[in-house]
């Protein structure tokens, strides 16, 4: 996933920060991500939802609220008001620079904006709603049981919040109090899809019921078990909230097809054969262990961009192997790895200028490998890792000799 880091002007004059993710290839469609109460783009959730969605071709803006995370701005004299905004804003950056956002994804009383600020934007074909309260009078009980002086605090006063400080004023009480949200999921006429933990300490799981009551078809629910509010508690729910989220949004943001190869592909049953078929242009279709992929080149080359190049693949094999490779290693010898991140770069040098090569002449294939291991390992557990990582089955294939054995196939093709 590629993440660059941008801003845009709120209507207040305010640099509000965002983060766009994309694929390595122009998204198909686009989504916009807004954050949890004092929260932040980049919350550990939002950026693995972000990333299951870049993943099936959609590209996502996850931006911080005025005051929160990188923008600018006082967070205390913002409002519920001010969020649909800067939401307005960020969907106007889009459509200038992107394209006007498809969906739009709420967490908590993101949520809640993105139900009121959908109708705002014409573009939006879909919301989904993540732990999103049915009204913004459910925060400001909350924040009024807690902080009762909040009623009279005209000029502000200090209130923690999730562990932190925030001067907050009496206008943003007034401004929940002007519940907008229920009629606006009434009138949403956009595909929805609520999600909520039954269990959920923040936001009661009555408030999903509630929208759901409310709005029209289509509109769905998926139930997030043991989640807690900010999904954090077990990476495992932020996962299944990005593998539902961009299957169902797939469904309803009409992606076009990927283009068929200009040549059908066979189909094999034999097992361990990789079968691959290309036409008139680079575009290759891929038949791999009952899964399917796309090669193509850059179009630098004449290509089209739509998948990795051969190298890719190659590069892909070396690191996926080593990646397994050190995680069996590490479970049987149950030490604490965490992560394994490979990163892979190939270049074709001269001979002359490798001194590891046995070649003198002409110019060899250098792969350039780094990686990083992550877990409370001592040092001889991670020196032994980086010596297996050289004896992963890939590896020793491509630093051994191989023999490639080509027929021509003539007959009818089936």
């Amino acid at each position: 996933m590629n993440s660059k880091l941008v801003s845009f002007s709120s209507t207040r004059g305010h640099e509000l920060a965002a983060r766009w993710d994309c694929g390595s290839t122009p998204p198909r469609a686009v989504a916009l991500f807004a954050h949890c109460f004092t929260c932040s783009k980049d919350l550990k959730a939002v950026r693995r939802i972000s990333r299951a969605l870049v993943d099936r071709g959609i590209g996502v803006l996850r931006f911080d609220f005025t005051g929160l995370g990188e923008s600018e701005g006082e967070f205390g004299e913002t409002n519920f008001t001010s969020n649909i905004e800067d939401l307005l804003s960020a969907a106007e950056y889009l459509r200038r620079g992107h394209g006007a956002p498809a969906l739009l994804i709420g967490h908590s009383l993101g949520g809640a904006a993105a139900l009121v600020g959908a109708s705002e934007i014409p573009e939006c074909k879909a919301v989904a709603t993540i732990g999103a309260p049915s009204s913004t009078r459910h925060l400001q009980r909350s924040l009024l049981d807690s902080n009762p002086q909040l009623a009279e605090a005209d000029e502000g006063t200090t209130v923690v919040l999730a562990g932190r400080r925030f001067q907050l004023q009496k206008q943003l009480i007034e401004d929940l109090g002007k519940d907008r949200v229920e009629a606006s999921v009434a009138e949403l006429g956009r595909a929805l899809l609520i999600m909520h933990s039954p269990v959920d300490e923040v936001v009661d799981i009555d408030h999903a019921r509630r929208i759901y009551e409310v709005a029209k078809h289509p509109k769905s629910f998926v139930s997030l078990d043991s989640a807690d509010h900010l999904l954090l508690r077990d990476p495992a729910d932020a996962r299944y909230v990005a593998e539902v989220l961009a299957a169902w949004a797939s469904r309803f943001l009409d992606l076009e097809e990927e283009p068929e190869p200009d040549a059908p592909i066979s189909v094999s049953d034999e097992p361990g054969e990789v079968v691959v078929r290309g036409g008139r242009s680079f575009v290759q279709d891929i038949r791999a262990g009952g899964h399917r992929l796309v090669a193509d080149e850059p179009e630098s080359v004449g290509g089209s961009g739509r998948g990795p190049n051969p190298y890719d693949f190659l590069l892909t094999a070396l690191g996926a192997c080593v990646s397994m490779t050190l995680r069996m290693y590490a479970n049987r010898k149950d030490w604490p790895l965490e992560a394994v991140e490979v990163r892979l770069r190939h270049q074709k040098i001269h001979a002359r200028d490798c001194s590891e090569c046995e070649n003198a002449e002409g110019k060899v294939d250098r792969i350039d490998r780094t990686i990083e291991l992550v877990g409370d390992l001592d040092p001889d557990q991670r020196q032994r890792l980086m010596e297996i990582a050289d004896r992963c089955p890939v590896h020793r294939t491509l630093t051994s000799e191989t023999f490639i054995s080509t027929q021509e196939k003539t007959g009818d093709r089936t």
